[in-house]
């Protein structure tokens, strides 16, 4: 019997191998754009059918396995291929690269206040731009919960003529549902769809329509371009008038993300509509790990958005503080970072002994009547109780901690699902303690019992208290909202970091702004803390991450485009670097943690929009020098095809611009190899005065000679364009193998004259490999 048996295993694997072999998964199939076989069809469409008509059998509707067509962002399309098929399209001419779909994630009132545009001025940033009136921003998320006042069209301008979008009808979703403010709406499904069929088949998505099902696509447009809302709070916290960024501005949104995440089929199928919607921006926050150029969906999709006049605003991403973790990296790209508000929400922890450790909380303060006297505290960490420090669901027993003020550790599950795990045990409060990875981070939330977030050298003391004394008890005082009483901006702890790690000529992030505790519009569905449990229902909550400081770089860069309709993406994101700010409101260096922020932490600085308005200069960039800045990196000829849709040779390329540095705001110099001498060219176009003059000055990085020529620039006319060289001249040696060292400065140009001051500002890194 054992032969047959083992003939009856071996049939089994090899039928198990088989099913493996023809599972379907989704790719992205790249075609070249002036394909050998596209004259042969009547259309894009048909094109793209034709190749899966060679694969599959002829019983089989190819229009089953085809999920998008696409012709702006890229040509090709999305489609589902077994590992054989996949490996036949691979061996056609037209088809120069295949990319398997991947799963990016989301990088989740007071703050145009903080950044100065309700100034009165007559040359503030919203009355420059008419407060973002005739511009749209696609926004690519989660959706949108129309009913919020935040989206109400009441003042609003007709919708532009220039707007070719459309209200797509779904559940709980129709075309009245759009306005003057929110013009567009719409949902992309089929990668998610694929994916979940092959992952959790049984994963029902509510809302199958724009209608935002999670409440982030509805907190991020509603930063960039909410209209005004008078009476906006928190359960009473942060109790203000709400505004977007660029409060006329028109909204247009792109629902991508879903909860098993945001697929690169679907990102790219949102960005190729959206060029012929006719947005003027595009904002996403979302993104992953760094990636090569020509490997990244959204690199690739905002080329072609960046040729058609379109700026696309990105996350940096929430993997800081780590070395290297900056996303979205392409140069064509404005890469956002986060940043800390001068408002604080104080939860004080008053321990028995009398020390007070500093917390922060959202919890309403009217709801605090069983913290009047103090509680005894437990920190679970020992016997079966696994997970228990993290306060897990289910982890805690209810014998330890009925009545009590529970402290629960950052990380693993969310910090307001921690509350719940606590609140579903019998605990009456919690503390929840920042370790070693959050350090002093301050991310508050509206927790469902009280609670308060302490830093980790707050969280040291705390254990240290407990394991002194039999029974440690405590209080948390809640102080509402406190305003301006702290250092700010400064960098946020999870804000990710350059420099950047597959294109380090390029300093990345390019700008920081706010990012920590955003009160913004959120659908009346959920509870603030968007957990099923929490049948509290608000209007507006809090959120932080780079999700949040994106849009507000995206409402800015509208509010740009409105009052300058010509510029280039390009000249609109050098107005916001050179602008940007190096000191906090205070006068002093932005700082990250303890110490004084680098330029890979902060990139050009904090966002400036008073000055953004009318940088004076800009450093523009043609899509020729973004090519040739492509095979300066040694691409190939293919992966250049890949991102540009153009035939290029770089050998050519090279060989007309030798010495060619990219015209970027920023400057990244690197020294390797025992190189002394590094030289740079940049081009300046006035957009400020005619007959201006400006003047060089320099603050090299330690380490560093720098030579400028020449030392003055003299504008006779507006949009004349004038060329200088700079020469970095390195005095220290190269570090040991495998090792690097870094310096910073800045390169500032000046002007002064009798009714205009302009300084344009670019941050210098210098790294020696």
């Amino acid at each position: 019997m054992e032969p047959k048996i083992c003939l009856f295993v071996s049939f089994l694997f090899l039928y198990f191998v088989s099913l493996q072999a023809d599972t379907l998964q989704t790719y992205l199939i790249q075609l070249h754009p002036h394909g050998l076989t596209s004259s042969m069809i009547t259309s894009k469409h048909h094109w793209h059918l034709s190749f899966i008509e060679q694969i599959i059998s002829s019983q089989e509707d190819p229009s089953s396995r085809l999920l998008y067509s696409y012709h702006s962002a890229m040509e090709g399309f999305a489609a589902q291929l077994s590992e054989s098929e996949l490996e036949y399209l691979q061996k056609l001419p037209d088809v120069i690269a295949i990319r398997p779909d991947r799963s990016f994630q989301l990088q989740t009132t007071y703050s145009y206040k903080f950044l100065g545009l309700n100034r009165p001025t007559s040359g503030g940033a919203w009355r420059s731009s008419h407060f973002g009136y005739g511009t749209i921003i696609g926004v690519l998320d989660t959706g949108v919960w129309p009913e919020s006042p935040s989206f109400d069209d009441q003042g609003m301008p007709p919708v532009p003529k220039k707007w070719r979008g459309i209200c797509q009808e779904g559940q709980n979703f129709n075309a009245s549902n759009c306005n003057k403010k929110l013009i567009g709406a719409r949902f992309f499904a089929r990668g998610h769809r694929a994916a979940s069929m092959s992952s959790s088949p049984n994963i029902i998505q509510p809302y199958v329509s724009p209608r935002d099902s999670q409440g982030h696509g509805t907190h991020t447009a509603s930063t960039a371009a909410g209209a005004s809302v008078p009476v906006a709070s928190v359960l009473g916290n942060g109790a203000g008038v709400a505004r977007g960024m660029a409060p006329g501005a028109h909204v247009a949104v792109y629902k991508v993300c879903w909860f098993s995440g945001c697929y690169s089929s679907d990102i790219l199928a949102a960005m190729d509509v959206a060029i012929t919607d006719g947005v003027d921006v595009l904002s996403l926050s979302l993104g992953g790990f760094p990636s090569p150029l020509f490997d990244d969906s959204i690199a690739i999709g905002s080329f072609r958005a960046m040729e058609h006049g379109i700026s696309v605003v990105c996350a940096a991403g929430n993997n800081g503080p780590l070395q290297n973790s900056v996303a979205n990296e392409a140069p064509w790209i404005a890469t956002v970072g986060a940043s800390t508000l001068g408002r604080r929400f104080p939860a004080i922890v008053r321990m028995s002994n009398g020390e007070l450790l500093y917390g922060e909380s959202m919890y309403p303060g009217n709801q605090i009547s069983n913290l009047q006297k103090e509680l005894e505290l437990v920190y679970v960490t020992s016997g079966d109780d696994r997970g228990s420090e993290f306060c897990l669901r289910g982890s805690l027993p209810k014998k330890k901690v009925q009545g009590k003020m529970v402290i629960c550790d950052r990380g693993i599950n969310g910090r307001a699902e921690k509350g719940e795990a606590v609140k579903e045990a019998g605990g009456a409060a919690m503390i929840l303690a920042n370790t070693v990875i959050n350090l002093e981070e301050d991310s508050v939330d509206v927790h469902v019992l009280p609670a308060t977030l302490i830093g980790f050298a707050e969280a040291i003391r705390l254990k240290a208290y407990i394991n002194s004394v039999r029974r440690a008890r405590a209080r948390i005082i809640f102080g509402g909202t406190v305003i301006g009483r702290s250092r700010a901006p400064a960098v946020a702890q999870f804000s990710a970091r350059g420099p950047s790690f597959y294109n380090p000529t390029i300093l990345k992030p390019d700008v920081i702004a706010p990012g920590v505790n955003i009160i913004a519009a959120w659908p009346q569905n959920l509870g603030p803390t968007s957990l099923p449990e929490d049948s509290r229902r608000v209007n507006f909550t809090v959120m932080s991450g780079t999700s949040m400081a994106c849009p507000h770089v995206s409402g800015i860069a509208a509010l740009i485009h409105s009052a300058h309709p010509k510029w280039t993406p390009a000249a609109i994101k050098s107005a916001l670097m050179t602008t940007a700010d190096a000191n906090d409101h205070f006068g002093k260096p932005i700082m990250d943690g303890n110490k004084p922020a680098g330029v890979f932490a902060i990139g050009a600085g904090h966002i400036n929009p008073e000055r953004a308005i009318n940088p004076g200069l800009v450093y523009d960039i043609t899509t020729d020098e973004y090519i040739t800045h492509l095979c300066t990196l040694r691409y190939t000829k293919s992966e250049i095809l890949e991102i540009t849709h153009k035939n290029v040779s770089c050998q050519e390329i090279l060989q007309m611009n030798r010495g060619f540095s990219l015209n970027y705001p920023s400057i990244s110099v690197i020294f390797k190899n025992g190189k002394k001498i590094k030289m740079m060219q940049r081009r300046l176009t006035n957009v400020g005065s005619p007959n201006s003059i400006y003047s060089v000055e320099v603050m090299a990085p330690e380490g560093v000679k720098v030579r400028v020529q020449p030392q003055r620039l003299v504008f006779k006319n507006i949009n004349q364009s004038l060329n200088y060289k700079i020469w970095f001249i390195s005095k220290k040696r190269s570090p040991g193998k495998d090792k690097m060292s870094f310096a910073q400065g800045q390169l500032t140009w000046i002007h002064s004259g009798n009714s205009s001051f302009y300084r344009v500002r670019s941050p210098i890194s210098v790294t020696w490999k």
